[in-house]
């Protein structure tokens, strides 16, 4: 993972309802959860969680799949891994 990513995915989970969506797909699995069905879940109105599902997703930290007339997300547990190595490392640059 470059810098610019690391900061990409650490300003897309700064924002509580993206950190709950995050930690709700984490919980559900590699099955996902439609948007719909997510924004009930997290008590959110739909069309204010599209905008935060759109910036996870171009973080790479969901991904979205359509299925029918619904958009399944899905977590994607490999960027969060790649973060912590990124960080690991910078941060022993450090010392």
């Amino acid at each position: 993972m470059e810098k610019i990513n690391a900061l990409q995915v650490l300003s897309a989970l700064s924002v509580e309802t993206r950190f709950d969506a995050v930690k709700l797909l984490s919980v559900v699995g590699s099955d996902g959860l439609p948007a719909g069905e997510l924004a009930r879940r997290l008590g959110v109105r739909q069309n204010t969680l599209s905008d935060h599902l759109a910036v996870l997703t171009r973080s790479g930290i969901l991904s979205s799949e359509r299925q029918s007339r619904s958009i399944i997300y899905r977590f994607n547990p490999m960027v969060l891994q790649s973060l912590n190595a990124f960080l690991t490392r910078a941060l022993a640059q450090n010392r």
